[in-house]
């Protein structure tokens, strides 16, 4: 290195530890204030015990995501405090109005559409909420909220997300069925959108009914191994069957079942997910072994979208100095605001809705298949908005974007 060169790097690391410096200065003796509330609805036990509900889901990613950002803050003079709440439906909005008595003006919420909505339309100016559950499309659309940013992706991300993998694969005809609760056919419309999109073409649709029946016994296999061959007999040619099933019914027991020879994606086989414990890419394996050593268990999606959420709170008070709600939001939106996810590359906001951009994780439950977008897949801004509403289809104008 030349001289120049010397001095120019010298430049360049105190200019750098100047900043740091001058921001720690700015920032001393700040506090970052959030909180996580956690709706628990009630539920049948899932198929599998593997999936056996914990106490610490989703909190045990904010611990984490409130010890990534203490790393940082500590040599900015910043302390980040979370609390975290759990509490039944018919008790989330009184929760809620609590955390706001109490000053808190950061929360980010595990709930479904009904109890985000409400949150959103109750809480006071300046205050700033991160969805971290609900995927409705409305959210993103015609119900955007302007105090909402959603780092939860939209079911249409994800059925995107799967949809450009069947299609690069030369997997277009698809066999969909769907379960008969209404969050179900919401999903069932994701796909049949994200097959128009793509030119996929769904050759059958059939609805399993939820009956209200034992799940899982001890002659649960006998059972399937009749009754799921019989269901999905004579359906026209396809080369997968996509199940959607946001309850958890059904889609367990498609693989290996069905009539025709056929690979099983969507809510069963291969899944469209934000976080999965056996990903290791990009440095997904060190995050897996913090949180392992911290909570005693793998990390869920519940709890990476916690983190995730929170850490768009750290990063956001880094740059910014500030913790004021409104600073964050809008530094997050601006053109500055990215952050790295463990998934390939930076996660940003759409500003016109407030959706975070995000990679899709595709896992068969054992390793990562693939991660969309997949190649191939263009856009003028970027391949992340290959994924989910664009801006012309949105109609949220909240954020002053999207159309009428």
């Amino acid at each position: 290195m030349t001289k120049v060169g010397r001095r120019s790097a010298r430049a360049r690391v105190l200019g750098a530890a100047l900043a740091v410096l001058l921001g720690a200065q700015a920032a001393a003796g700040q506090e970052v204030a959030a909180a996580v509330i956690r709706v628990d609805y009630p539920s049948l036990l899932p198929i599998s015990r593997l999936d056996l509900p914990t106490e610490d889901l989703g909190f045990a990613g904010a611990e984490l995501a409130t010890q990534d950002n203490l790393t940082t803050g500590q040599f900015l003079g910043q302390d980040y405090v979370t609390q975290t709440v759990a509490v039944p439906p018919e008790e989330a909005q009184a929760a809620f109005d609590r955390l706001v008595a109490e000053g808190t003006r950061i929360v980010v919420v595990q709930a479904r559409r009904e109890e985000l909505l409400a949150f959103a339309d109750a809480a006071p100016e300046g205050m700033l909420l991160l969805n971290a559950r609900a995927t409705d499309e409305a959210l993103r659309s015609e119900e955007c909220r302007a105090n909402v940013l959603h780092v939860a992706p939209s079911d249409r991300m994800m059925t995107d997300a799967l949809a450009q993998f069947l299609i690069w694969k030369r997997w277009g005809d698809w066999f969909l069925i769907h379960g008969s609760h209404p969050e179900d056919r919401a999903l069932a419309e994701a796909y049949e959108a994200s097959a128009e999109k793509f030119g996929a073409r769904i050759r059958e649709t059939r609805e399993f009914a939820d009956t209200g029946g034992a799940r899982v016994a001890d002659t649960g296999h006998v059972l399937v191994q009749r009754q799921i061959p019989v269901f999905t007999q004579d359906a026209r040619r396809h080369d997968v069957v996509v199940a959607a099933d946001a309850s958890d019914v059904f889609a367990p027991y498609l693989p290996f079942q069905t009539w025709d020879a056929a690979p099983v994606v969507g809510a069963a086989g291969l899944r469209p997910v934000t976080w999965h414990a056996a990903h290791e890419a990009w440095g997904a394996t060190q995050m897996q072994n913090r949180f392992e050593e911290l909570a005693g268990r793998p990390m869920r999606e519940e709890d990476y979208l916690a983190w995730l959420a929170l850490r768009v709170v750290g990063e956001s008070v880094t740059r910014t100095g500030s913790a004021d709600p409104q600073a964050i939001r809008n530094y997050a939106l601006g053109p500055d605001f990215e952050l790295a996810a463990f998934k390939g590359q930076p996660v940003t906001f759409r500003d016109w809705n407030g959706q975070l951009r995000q990679p899709v994780l595709l896992t068969d439950g054992r390793i990562t298949v693939s991660v969309s977008p997949q190649d191939g897949f263009l856009h003028e801004v970027s391949p992340l908005d290959t994924l989910g509403l664009d801006r012309p289809e949105s109609r949220c104008t909240a954020f002053g974007g999207g159309q009428e």
